[in-house]
């Protein structure tokens, strides 16, 4: 079964003030978002792999827009994250069957890298609901500068019959960051946690 997608929207965040003091570099993050039709809506089945095969498809469409969307190699995007939100007449098991299984693996190909975890997010909603996209070090999750969020919402989704699924990738950590913990210098990238 392929993907059948409604709108896939891209969207780019720029930091260059923050807290009255100036980022520079600018903070990027960028978003890539997928409305889809659920095609197990309102039909509870055992077997979710059609999903999980959609989630495939969608790590490989959704974090090739986010990462030309801030212009840089895979290679040099420094956290990722990932969040869905199923229509009413759909299940919170829907949107894990795309989020994990699958949708991983071609995600951290496009990045060239990534041992850490990918934090997710997933709910139930109706249109405009907005989805919070946990964000980490795509290497190591103990980099404190990198714990954050993006929040993304689309105004007409999603429908009843439909799951919104989205990704974040970003070109640094927050701005300013100053709570401690593993520095970027200090990774060593193996077992995803350090």
């Amino acid at each position: 079964m392929s993907v059948e997608i409604r709108r896939i929207i891209t969207i780019v965040e720029e930091t260059r003030t923050e807290g009255d003091k100036p980022v520079s570099p600018p903070t990027r993050r960028a978003a890539a978002v997928a409305v889809i039709r659920n095609p197990y809506v309102g039909t509870f089945v055992d077997d979710l792999t059609a999903l999980s095969d959609i989630g495939a498809e969608l790590g490989d469409i959704l974090p090739r827009r986010a990462v030309a969307a801030l212009g840089i190699p895979g290679e040099q995007v420094e956290s990722f994250g990932k969040a869905a939100a199923v229509g009413a007449d759909g299940e919170l098991e829907h949107a894990a069957a795309i989020l994990h299984p699958k949708l991983g693996a071609p995600f951290r190909d496009i990045l060239g890298k990534g041992a850490a975890l990918i934090p997710s997010s997933k709910k139930r909603g109706g249109l405009g609901i907005p989805l919070d996209i946990p964000l980490g070090h795509k290497d190591a999750a103990k980099v404190r500068s990198h714990f954050d969020g993006m929040e993304v919402r689309i105004p007409d989704a999603p429908r009843d019959d439909e799951i919104v699924v989205a990704i974040a990738v970003t070109d640094s950590g927050r701005p300013h960051p100053r709570v401690g913990g593993l520095t970027r210098d200090q990774i060593v990238g193996k077992d995803g946690v350090n």
